[in-house]
């Protein structure tokens, strides 16, 4: 968990995502995908790692280690149904669409 030195505050209805930078990821450094929501009022930290043969990872201050999005939360309903619409797709997952 790498300390930032940054506190946010975000409003209700909308959501941060904690992103990994893709050149770290070239590099052999990960980053985790995280959400902060609108009533944590901490320090942000980033969960990072070391993968590959890269064993350690120096940071310094002012690296860019992640980036953030902010959006919008939609309003949504959840219902509980007993079976789910049709579609051409149907229960095909990862590379069932041919691209």
């Amino acid at each position: 968990m790498v300390p930032t030195g940054l506190a946010l505050e975000v409003p209700q209805g909308y959501d941060v995502q904690v992103r990994p930078r893709s050149g770290l990821s070239l590099r052999g450094i990960g980053v985790a995908f995280g959400t902060v929501d609108a009533d944590y009022r901490g320090e942000l930290r980033v969960t990072m790692w070391t993968f590959g043969d890269l064993d350690e990872y120096v940071l310094h201050d002012g690296d860019r280690i992640a980036q953030i999005v902010v959006g919008r939360l939609a309003p949504v309903r959840v219902v509980e149904v007993s079976e789910l619409s049709e579609t051409a797709r149907g229960e095909g997952g990862h590379g069932s669409t041919g691209r």
